[in-house]
């Protein structure tokens, strides 16, 4: 069941390279996000890296890992989504899921315990915005 929304980041790719696809008549775009805003309402940073490529004509599947912080607690995330572009330039809009390792106390103990869904967004400038909710 769809939960509450526990989050939400704003921020900028802050590195892009193109590496080579596993099939030569595609390659893959990696980037390296930063963004900070709030998560369970406490001040976060979050950083990661993710790959995408079209997998069929008009749709992205992009997969990744990163760490967020808040408050002097970290949790690992691993994930994956689809998407599409969304305009010019890195444009693009990604549906995606993703699995937190986490302590089991403190601030972001939550997140060890549900699926989090969200919706990541990024302008043909690189901004980033991230809304994130619970799938219990």
């Amino acid at each position: 069941m769809l939960g509450e929304q526990i989050g939400e980041l704003t921020g900028r790719v802050i590195g892009t390279r193109v590496l080579p696809g596993e099939d030569y008549r595609y390659v893959k775009m990696e980037a390296t996000i930063q963004q900070s805003g709030q998560i369970y309402g406490v001040q976060a940073t979050d950083i990661g890296t993710y790959t995408v490529f079209e997998r069929v004509p008009g749709q992205l599947y992009g997969e990744g890992q990163g760490i967020l912080e808040a408050e002097g607690e970290g949790a690992i995330w691993n994930g994956h989504g689809v998407g599409k572009m969304a305009g010019n330039g890195m444009a693009m809009s990604i549906r995606f899921s993703v699995a937190y390792q986490a302590g089991s106390d403190g601030k972001l103990s939550r997140l060890k315990d549900c699926l989090v869904i969200g919706e990541h967004e990024v302008d043909a400038d690189g901004n980033t915005k991230t809304r994130f909710w619970e799938w219990k």
